[in-house]
């Protein structure tokens, strides 16, 4: 037991960071040996081989492989008491040769790739489910991107091993795994197998497993791994064409477009009188780089849809850009079928089409020369389609406004079914005639993108000005019995003022109000802009039987908006001769001599120290006779 336990902490120490880069794959097949036992037993030899990246692997990682643990569990997913672990030693190493050959690129990437093989003899009762064979680790290649968390992330490799009953011997893939795939270079790859008993053989992509590198890893079923959107194991690499494999011949074609490391498994299945009766998987990651052509022939893509350069929507002409390189000469086809004349040789040529419709585009860089290069677009002509949007005349703030789609297409069978508005103000709506409210007045950028169910795309931008309609009646305000008040409300051409109690006049801007009584007095004015903007707002008069002066007792000017400023507050007072405040020093440390102003605990261009500091107020009343109080107050932070 303390055996195993010391091997585990190794495997732990060694294997984790490490394994974590430098396994790129793995695959099982077995030569079945159950005629060497008798009919109570089953035999068979297993062959394992472990793919490595040795390009630049963690220290010892790769040594760390010259054992490698197996393990075991009935066909029914139960472990077999004290045979559940096979430790084995490798039988080889070997540094696989890229096997690339294309004359066409100028920079095939270097790589390094060791393959190790163990082999070794298993003898098993005879089980009726058959037998699983695992080999589990713990991580994968943090570079992977297709997988979803890579690095913590692991890999299970595992083979069903048949009961006597089946005389079988597993697949054997034919070819290496491909070391270098080109972006944007047509890939094709023979990932076929040959079977030893003649049975018939079809391929897919299937899932990948995860894993983990523990003593007694989970039995069968195993976790498939979570893939990353826009992939899947059927759709394990980005392509144009896709990436695909034939399910008869094994061979995998396609055009990768995107770089990265992929995890891909291909499962081949062996078929015996219409029954799968045994699936040999390959895991292994498809690397996917930058390598230099010489010849690139490239029509950019500027359409959403799939492979099409454009969908034109305005003429039957198009302009074709070219973003070919390394070339010297250039056949174009504008694919209009039945006519020959429908070609060009210039490097980006323009084409009228004769009508409407869906054509496939074909460019031929260099044709007939040792270097060639080829690609295909589609291009879609469709009837005019134009967006464009009306709104309500004379648009108020707080108003709600109704816009109107008014997109248009020669074709009554392509009009719009798509809305995207974009207000300006950060709002948006998908509705093809929306109303929308601006909070405030101004200049707004009004955008529609519209598009017709034939992919057609238009977008229009109409500035929508907002009248700077702000009603106002004015700060609320106290005032003592016998005296009056000048009001003054903003933002109209026309007011009226409820009730019109005290008011000389309600139907002007600025009425004097004039108290006799004391009391609270509320007034709602009603505005109306020179654009016909409607609004209102309130002011609050509260009559008092005398004069106040209050000064606060303490303040925090700390920047968090309540009680930052130290001001005083009169009530029946016409103004200040002086406010000053010392500090314990008697330095002088703020002077004003209005009633709005105060001190924001700022001294010197600092912030003065907490603590008391005295004030001095003189305020004239209003019957011009001068008042002088003083205090202290507490500056607090």
């Amino acid at each position: 037991m303390m055996k195993w336990i010391a091997l585990f902490c190794l495997l732990v120490t060694g294997f984790g960071s490490a394994r974590a880069s430098h396994i790129v794959g793995g695959e099982f097949r077995f030569i079945n040996l159950s005629s060497e036992v008798g009919p109570d037993s089953v035999r068979y030899r297993i062959v394992f081989t472990l793919y490595m990246d040795c390009e630049n692997p963690n220290p010892g990682a790769i040594q760390d492989e010259d054992v490698s643990s197996f393990y075991i569990f009935k066909g029914n997913g139960q472990p077999i008491t004290g045979l559940e672990k096979y430790t084995i030693p490798k039988l080889s190493t070997k540094l696989l040769p890229a096997d690339f050959s294309n004359s066409c690129v100028s920079n095939p990437p270097t790589t390094c790739l060791l393959r190790n093989i163990y082999e070794f003899t298993i003898s098993l009762p005879n089980e009726p489910t058959g037998y699983v064979l695992l080999k589990s680790d713990c991580c994968r290649n943090a570079s992977v991107v297709n997988v979803v968390d890579p690095s913590n992330v692991g890999s299970s490799y595992s083979i069903e091993l048949p009961p006597r009953s089946v005389i079988n011997n597993s697949a054997v893939y034919r070819n290496l795994p491909p070391q270098i795939i080109c972006i944007n270079v047509p890939f094709e790859y023979d990932h076929s197998a040959v079977d030893p008993d003649g049975d018939s053989l079809s391929y897919r992509f299937g899932p990948a497993f995860n894993g983990d590198n523990v003593s007694t890893p989970a039995p069968p079923p195993f976790q498939p791994i979570l893939y990353m959107g826009g992939f899947t194991f059927g759709k394990p690499l980005a392509g144009a064409p896709i990436i695909s494999i034939n399910s008869k011949t094994g061979v995998i074609k396609g055009t990768p477009n995107l770089t990265g490391r992929f995890v891909v498994a291909v499962y081949c299945s062996e078929w015996r009188n219409g029954v799968i009766i045994n699936t040999v998987i390959r895991e292994y990651q498809f690397v996917v780089t930058n390598c230099s052509k010489l010849v690139d022939a490239e029509i950019p893509q500027y359409s959403e849809e799939y492979n099409t350069y454009i969908v034109q929507c305005e003429s039957l002409e198009v302009k074709f850009d070219n973003l070919s390189t390394g070339g010297f000469k250039y056949d174009w086809d504008f694919g209009v079928p039945g006519i020959l004349t429908d070609v060009s040789s210039d490097f980006s040529p323009t084409f009228t089409y004769p009508d409407t419709g869906t054509y496939v585009v074909s460019l031929v860089v260099n044709k007939g020369s040792t270097c060639t290069d080829s690609t295909t677009r589609l291009v879609k002509v469709y009837p005019t389609f134009k967006t464009a949007f009306t709104f309500d005349d004379d648009p108020c703030p707080g108003i709600s406004i109704q816009f109107t789609d008014s997109s248009f297409s020669s074709n009554p069978s392509y009009t719009a079914i798509s809305w995207f508005w974009n207000f300006g103000d950060s709002i948006t709506s998908t509705e093809p005639n929306p109303a929308h409210t601006f909070p405030e007045g101004g200049k707004y950028q009004v955008s529609l993108t519209s598009s017709n169910g034939k992919g057609c795309i238009d977008t229009a931008v109409n500035q929508v000005t907002v009248e700077l309609f702000r009603p106002f009646a004015g700060n609320d305000t106290i005032i003592v019995q016998g005296e009056s008040i000048n009001f003054s409300a903003t933002g109209g051409g026309t007011y009226l003022w409820t009730p019109d109690i005290y008011l000389n006049n309600n139907a002007i801007a600025n009425p004097v109000g004039f108290y006799p009584d004391t009391g609270r007095f509320t007034y709602v004015v009603d505005i109306t802009s020179p654009f016909n903007c409607m609004g209102s707002d309130t002011i609050s008069v509260w009559v008092v039987s005398q004069g106040a002066l209050f000064v606060p007792t303490a303040f925090s000017p700390n920047g968090d908006g309540v009680n930052d400023v130290l001001r005083p507050i009169g009530i029946g007072y016409s103004n200040i001769r002086y406010f000053r405040i010392f500090n314990r020093w008697g330095e002088q440390v703020f002077y004003t001599t209005q009633f709005n102003e105060g001190w924001n605990g700022i001294w010197k261009g600092k912030q003065a120290d907490v603590g008391t500091y005295f004030w001095v107020l003189s305020v004239i009343d209003r019957f011009g006779k001068e008042e002088v109080v003083k205090g202290d107050v507490a500056l607090l932070r």
